[in-house]
């Protein structure tokens, strides 16, 4: 754990570094795919009639939509391998462990969030040095939907790319009953994102409301503000676990 003394007015705070350069990266770059993706998906689902006076091969608009979107696509894949593989050497907030629940501890803490972000049943905040439990059992299930609509998607454009890529994915046709089942799948999973974002959005904000650990600038700069009383119990990836923060690696505190 990485912590360094809280600047003056923030009294029983420090000041911890928890998201790394290659994580906020990945999450910004990501935003940026799904943005693109998800606009250009609708456009080339039901495409707008642009009425024109110019020569029509000067005009193929849909062309380039459909190749912004498959740009788009093979740089969310990369990304998202990328992820995968920081997964595994990044530090303990970007642990691929912390994604599954694989401790009773982990499973406790989601029912708590529970009751503070759904039910409202407790105005009491979690401390979590990196996600809370329940945001990562969220993104888990996100990485989930990722690889779905990286497979459909590729798989229904297999059907017009003679590369190797795409065609490691054509098994996904049949299994939806054609390409107007993949279709229909595909852009189902793209409103999961929409909602995703929405409610993301909506707790990244209320979460640094009612904790005030600077929850919304962490993904911009690293650095989280946290009572330094209660980093003395704190897990390396949130309050549950075994790895304790060790006394001697925080800074001081003002």
């Amino acid at each position: 754990m990485h912590a360094t003394a809280s600047p003056a007015g923030a009294p029983g705070f420090q000041r911890v570094y928890v998201w790394e350069l290659p994580v906020r990266f990945y999450h910004w770059l990501n935003a940026l795919c799904i943005l693109v993706l998800t606009i250009t998906g609708f456009i080339i689902a039901n495409p707008p009639a642009i009425n024109t006076a110019s020569e029509a091969s000067f005009s193929y608009w849909f062309g380039t939509t459909r190749f912004i979107h498959f740009v788009t696509a093979y740089v969310f894949v990369f990304n998202f391998a990328f992820r995968i593989y920081w997964g595994f050497v990044g530090n303990q907030y970007a642990d691929w462990k912390n994604f599954l629940p694989l401790r009773l501890a982990q499973f406790r803490e989601v029912v708590s969030v529970l009751k503070v972000d759904i039910l409202q049943s407790s105005n009491r905040p979690l401390l979590a040095v990196g996600h809370n439990a329940l945001a990562y059992l969220t993104y888990f299930v996100m990485f989930l939907v990722f690889l779905f609509q990286v497979a459909s998607g590729f798989a229904m454009y297999a059907n017009m790319s003679d590369a190797w890529f795409p065609q490691l994915f054509t098994w996904m046709t049949p299994l939806f009953g054609g390409d107007a089942g993949l279709h229909f799948w595909h852009h189902l999973a793209t409103w999961f994102f929409i909602l995703f974002t929405l409610i993301h959005v909506y707790l990244v904000f209320y979460h640094d409301y009612v904790e005030g650990h600077g929850v919304l600038s962490s993904m911009a700069g690293g650095w989280k503000f946290l009572p330094a009383s209660a980093l003395k119990h704190a897990d390396g990836r949130s309050w549950f676990g075994s790895a304790r923060a060790k006394d001697d690696s925080a800074g001081p505190v003002i």
